[in-house]
């Protein structure tokens, strides 16, 4: 699926969102190297030695240590353990702005040996794009920037996919907080319709935005008319089956089918699209996009695939790959 997935829109920008979105994440060190990658790119710089890079990727994880673990509890590996040396740098990296002396050692002798070495996996491949060429000694060598990084990095989406990254990153956050195995994964995520963010239904805290959480997998664009959703447009987020069904039929004889207002249902879109949609019921075309997108969550890691599988559970929907286009049909003849 991965392969479908890469196939229906091949770019580097689908390559990133697979190594980004859709990649395992034992620790948050490919989101760190991905934010570090993309500040150099977009300054224009064609190479950086591994010193430099390793500044932004080592501050990041600091200051995100700080609110939330970037790790599961448990896995950490005594006073050599890269995490528990930034963390025990953590206070004096944020007040001078550099990591200390000890951190920037830590970070050169595991950066370059695990996340470098591993940032275009997907398990037994590769993704088709690769975004930069480590040259020379690990400790000491050169990162040369390739074209397909600069292109997405100076692309009309290069904000969206920074949003993506974070969102990404906070979600894995949250579950690392939560626990893997327990709260986000067996509990999902909701929707708060106040703030339009995704939320930890078990310690009810906020996890991250809808819109950021769920672009990638639309690959950056409208679900209704599929142009680029961009830093300069005005993002909704559309009811694909719309939520006014649920009441229209339920002053009727009920409504039968799913619940509407979650993820499954929900995508990223102009405001002007989402306001001309108004309450029309989806086009084929739309349920298609959406099919090839739920597909895409399911290949990611929790919790957003379990929310998925959470949300539909009893619905008709059991989880298989390929199953969404049918599921999907019967939820349009509930609503004849």
């Amino acid at each position: 699926m991965t392969r479908e997935f890469y196939e229906a829109e091949p770019s580097p920008r689908t390559s990133w969102r697979l190594a980004v979105l859709m990649g395992a994440n034992s620790r948050t060190y490919k989101f760190a190297l991905a934010s570090a990658l993309l500040e150099f790119a977009a300054e224009g710089r064609a190479e950086v030695t591994v010193d430099e890079l390793a500044v932004p990727y080592a501050m990041s994880l600091v200051a995100r240590q700080q609110g939330a673990p970037q790790a599961p509890s448990g896995s950490l590996a005594g006073d050599k353990d890269f995490l528990t040396v930034a963390r025990q740098e953590a206070a004096e990296s944020l007040r001078s702005g550099l990591p200390t002396e000890r951190l920037l050692d830590a970070t050169r002798r595991s950066m370059p040996t695990m996340v470098m070495r591993r940032f275009h996996n997907l398990g037994a491949s590769e993704v088709a794009h690769r975004f930069y060429e480590s040259v020379g000694p690990p400790r000491r060598g050169t990162v040369r920037l390739t074209p397909h990084l600069h292109r997405i990095a100076g692309s009309e989406q290069a904000a969206g996919l920074r949003g993506e990254l974070n969102a990404r990153w906070d979600i894995v956050e949250s579950s690392f907080a939560a626990g893997i195995g327990r709260s986000l994964v067996d509990h999902g995520v909701a929707v708060d319709w106040a703030t339009l963010r995704l939320t930890d239904k078990h310690r009810r805290r906020t996890v991250t935005g809808v819109a950021d959480a769920l672009t990638g997998f639309q690959y950056g664009r409208c679900l209704i008319c599929r142009s680029p959703l961009t830093d300069a447009d005005r993002i909704a987020v559309d009811h694909v089956f719309p939520y006014s069904l649920m009441r229209r039929f339920g002053t009727v004889s009920g409504w039968h089918g799913p619940d509407l207002d979650v993820i499954w249902n929900l995508a990223p879109a102009h405001e002007r699209c989402n306001g001309t949609k108004s309450a029309r019921l989806p086009t084929s075309g739309e349920l298609w996009r959406l099919a090839r997108r739920n597909e895409a969550i399911l290949l990611s890691p929790h919790p957003l695939k379990k929310t998925l599988q959470l949300a539909l559970k009893g619905a008709g929907y059991h989880g298989r790959s390929g199953e969404w286009p049918d599921f999907l049909r019967q939820v349009l003849a509930a609503c004849d």
